[in-house]
């Protein structure tokens, strides 16, 4: 769609190789579930192949074991996550939260350790992909949020929808943003739980937009004092766990249910070793986007580093083998 869309703009030329637009339509590493990519982005690419360097190789292979190590991380939230949304008559508040922040992190885990390995089997085949995730859950704010997850369908939707509604032009911000999140809701599956999950997100977004365009809040938005920061971050957080519910959730009637037994204490006793649990969904969380920092800062230095590269390649592709579980689709294979 955004090739013919870009044509019609005038954004680039008419593409008359049969072959290479054949290539490109049918680029495999993210043809199942992303990052999306835009003809205008691919295609020079596949017209200009070039062979990969080694090192191209290299970081690829770190991206594709980074990945593997995500997913089998997302796979592991799997059992407080059934607990939350498959019980949820006997399920404690505590396991609420627990299964909602492992949605979190096999959420997290599962795309953008797909991401991951379709970027770097990409870059070992030559061909570049930009990032789709920057430390999604270290986000200040919901606009933040979309600006560093799923990067590839946030952009999409702002320069194909956003733009083409009016954008931020005559004052119609506001419902440009909510008819563009209500869509993304919609692009998500056609039931009334997304359609709810997207107009969610676009009140959370315009809110949040029209606050921090305050001069009362300016101090505050602005502030990079490490506590106003990490207060940020832990509400942008819970307005997203907020809705896992409806994005999860099999019904409206459930996400309600389970929205009310979030902030109501349940009588339901609390499973032994619960809090054990809750701390290794939360270490795991924060081990994600640890490892994305890193290898975010010194992922080419690490692949340059020979003597360390590839020992590091061994032990992780064999923790990977050993500890994962083959059985699991990627979720967003669903979308």
């Amino acid at each position: 769609m955004s090739y013919t869309i870009d044509v019609y703009r005038g954004d680039m030329k008419a593409h008359r190789g049969f072959l290479v637009f054949l290539a490109t339509l049918s680029f495999f590493p993210q043809l199942v579930a992303g990052p999306i990519l835009r003809a205008k982005e691919i295609l020079p690419q596949l017209v200009n192949m070039r062979v990969p360097t080694a090192l191209n190789i290299r970081i690829g292979l770190l991206l594709v074991l980074l990945g593997l190590l995500k997913k089998t991380t997302a796979d592991l939230m799997a059992g407080p996550v059934g607990v939350a949304f498959n019980g949820q008559a006997d399920v404690s508040t505590f396991e609420t939260w627990i299964g909602l922040l492992a949605f979190s992190a096999q959420l997290y885990g599962d795309f953008s350790g797909y991401s991951d390995i379709a970027i770097g089997i990409a870059l070992m085949l030559g061909v570049y992909i930009p990032m789709n995730f920057n430390l999604p859950y270290f986000s200040t704010s919901p606009v933040d949020f979309w600006r560093r997850w799923h990067i590839s369908l946030s952009s999409w939707l702002r320069d194909y929808l956003y733009i083409s509604l009016g954008g931020s032009r005559n004052g119609k911000r506001a419902r440009n943003q909510f008819i563009t999140m209500l869509l993304a809701g919609l692009w998500h599956g056609a039931s009334w739980t997304f359609v709810v999950w997207g107009a969610y997100m676009g009140v959370i977004v315009v809110v949040t937009q029209w606050l921090n365009e305050r001069p009362a809040l300016a101090k505050w938005v602005n502030s990079k004092n490490w506590i106003s920061l990490i207060i940020k971050i832990v509400v942008t957080h819970y307005l997203f766990v907020l809705s896992w519910p409806l994005f999860r959730g099999s019904s409206l009637e459930a996400a309600w249910t389970m929205i009310v037994d979030m902030h109501i204490p349940q009588e339901t006793a609390v499973t032994a070793g619960a809090g054990i649990v809750m701390a290794l969904v939360v270490a795991g969380l924060f081990l994600m986007h640890f490892v994305d920092a890193l290898r975010i800062r010194y992922g080419d230095a690490l692949a340059n580093r020979q003597w360390f590269f590839w020992p590091l390649l061994v032990i992780g592709f064999t923790l990977f083998f050993t500890v994962g579980d083959f059985g699991h689709d990627f979720i967003y294979f669903q979308f």
